[in-house]
């Protein structure tokens, strides 16, 4: 796991910070790049521990999946959209137009293509689609704190303290998928993350191992190219090969004590050489016009590089923009209130949202593609007098859409107040329950703690939410 980030300078009760000096919802220079003449083993998808690419090949093959997959698959890759911070349910997906007016808050409910379910007049691309997704109104958050751990890891007892803790040890979704799944295509990692802080925003492998950590994709887009004087024709010579080596070996930074004749370095070049990891990230190679219908800031671009490494094979990809900035208490700390803070950010956020489903619906890949929108707990019934809502976790939405998901539905409600959930009461295992077998895996194995311990995949009583399919 990345190390922690120093949030001590910042005025909101030292429990928020961004992560970048840019804001992902708006234009600036944090967009993702390609052009650097590196090779992606000096990024993070083999570095962790000192572990080399083939070395990290070579664990992969030995070690023995405890849990199983089935052979029905309905996604084969996951996107989530972390909105870091809480977002506001009761302004979002949840609103409660009869309730008084420090409940109801400052924005007003429309219809939308699904009759009977309204959501935020600000979110219009959304409601023009509804029937492409799910509303969860009920998801328990109560065991989460402001960190990722609780719902990425899809488990109550992952719970990172404030000191960038593992959570128990328990494994991130993503990283399950890594382990117990695999990429979609050979040569291409199992999980990515595209994140401005990837230690407060992305949880990794925990006791798995760090051969199941994420790679990250905003340091490793554009990283991909050959080395300088080092030809693909000449690499894929053998006896080119090894007398090229220790010029590889210098810049790759592999060990030397491996030998050309082991076959997991050999996979490790044919990675290289195939040229599909740096197209993938590569969003450069996409027509303008669709770079530019994604949107020309990091949400939009993180989005599109999303789509890219969905069809590229990438089993599980976790998206996050500014650490905090779904955090609305109000105007006096750094993200604003619900007026200041969040109304700006809902229109580019529900284009994103927008732009993205439908580009994986109209190439084919929505059916296979599990799309899932959610923070870390909810809002606060009451809006506070600086314009803002508190952190609540007995209850928060969530959206899902693509893998099979049946579209045009309300999952659960709350009370008039929106403060407690009335029906249909779901936490993070059934999520966790419900990913699993979507992406083949048995929600009910179990993986090796250090030390000889199985542990389930999800705690119970948990189960696999019926209404998504």
């Amino acid at each position: 796991m990345s190390q922690p980030v120093d949030i001590s300078d910042n005025p909101h009760g030292r429990h928020h910070q961004s992560g970048s000096p840019f804001s992902a919802f708006a234009p600036g220079d944090d967009l993702i790049r390609s052009g650097s003449r590196r090779w992606f083993l000096q990024t993070g998808m083999a570095g962790f521990a000192g572990l080399t690419l083939p070395e990290l090949l070579k664990r992969q093959a030995t070690a023995a999946p405890q849990a199983q997959v089935s052979q029905k698959v309905q996604a084969k890759s996951v996107i989530m959209i972390w909105l870091s911070g809480g977002p506001s349910q009761l302004d979002m997906w949840d609103m409660k137009p009869q309730a008084p007016t420090e409940i109801r808050g400052p924005f007003n409910p429309i219809a939308t293509s699904v009759n009977g379910i309204e959501i935020c007049e600000h979110m219009p691309q959304q409601a023009a689609m509804m029937d492409k997704f799910a509303i969860i109104r009920s998801m328990d958050a109560t065991s989460s704190n402001h960190t990722p751990t609780t719902f990425q890891a899809a488990n109550p007892k992952s719970r990172r303290t404030n000191d960038n803790r593992d959570g128990g040890g328990y494994p991130s979704m993503g990283s399950v998928a890594a382990k117990f799944r695999g990429p979609n295509v050979p040569g291409m990692p199992g999980f990515v993350a595209l994140a401005d802080s990837m230690g407060a925003d992305i949880y990794g492998a925990g006791h798995l191992g760090h051969r199941y950590e994420p790679l990250d994709g905003v340091k490793a887009a554009g990283k991909f190219g050959m080395p300088a004087g080092v030809t693909t024709s000449r690499l894929t010579d053998r006896e080119t090969l090894r007398r090229q080596f220790d010029q590889l070996r210098k810049h790759t930074e592999l060990s030397p004590e491996l030998s050309l004749q082991d076959r997991y370095v050999q996979e490790a070049y044919d990675m290289v050489l195939s040229g599909n990891v740096a197209k993938a990230f590569d969003v450069n190679l996409e027509p303008q016009k669709v770079r530019e219908k994604y949107g020309n800031h990091s949400f939009g671009q993180k989005s599109l590089l999303a789509r890219r490494l969905v069809e590229a094979g990438v089993t599980f990809i976790t998206m996050s923009d500014a650490w905090g900035h779904w955090d609305h208490h109000g105007d006096e700390v750094k993200w604003g209130g619900i007026v200041k803070g969040l109304k700006p950010m809902l229109p580019t956020f529900d284009h994103g949202i927008a732009t993205l489903v439908n580009d994986l619906d109209e190439r084919g890949l929505l059916d296979s593609t599990l799309v899932l929108v959610l923070g870390e707990f909810g809002r606060g019934p009451v809006i506070t007098k600086t314009d803002g809502r508190g952190h609540w976790t007995p209850v928060m939405s969530m959206l899902a859409a693509g893998a099979g998901v049946p579209g045009g539905q309300v999952i659960g409600a709350t009370d008039r107040r929106g403060g407690e959930i009335a029906e249909r009461r779901l936490g993070p295992g059934d999520l966790g329950a419900t990913v699993f077998k979507k992406l083949g895996i048995d929600p009910y194995g179990h993986w090796i703690k250090p030390g000889g311990r199985p542990t389930p995949l999800v705690e119970g009583p948990s189960a696999p939410i019926a209404e998504l399919g």
